[in-house]
């Protein structure tokens, strides 16, 4: 297992940490239970995407703020032919 530490700098005066634990390096999207491996594409994140990554569906990252900085490219990680489920 990995941890690895990420700082997102989101305003010039604000800096956020993130813990990412993790369990192993595949090169795809793999089911914990079930071992099943899907594989997985990254595409440009678009306004249609934030009404499907808001807190109420579990997200803790604030993809909105993060979207309004429009100095900046947002990128969703997917499963190939389901971009509509971002991961």
């Amino acid at each position: 297992m990995v941890n690895i530490f990420v700082d997102l700098h989101v305003e010039a005066v604000e800096t956020y940490k993130i813990c990412i634990e993790i369990d192993k390096l595949t090169n795809s999207i793999e089911n914990l239970i079930s071992g099943d491996s899907f594989a997985t594409e990254v595409l440009l994140f678009g306004k249609s995407d934030l009404k499907t990554v808001t807190k109420t569906k579990g997200w803790l990252f604030n993809w909105s703020k993060e979207y309004k900085l429009t100095e900046r490219e947002i990128y969703k990680l997917t499963i190939r032919d389901n971009p509509k489920i971002i991961q």
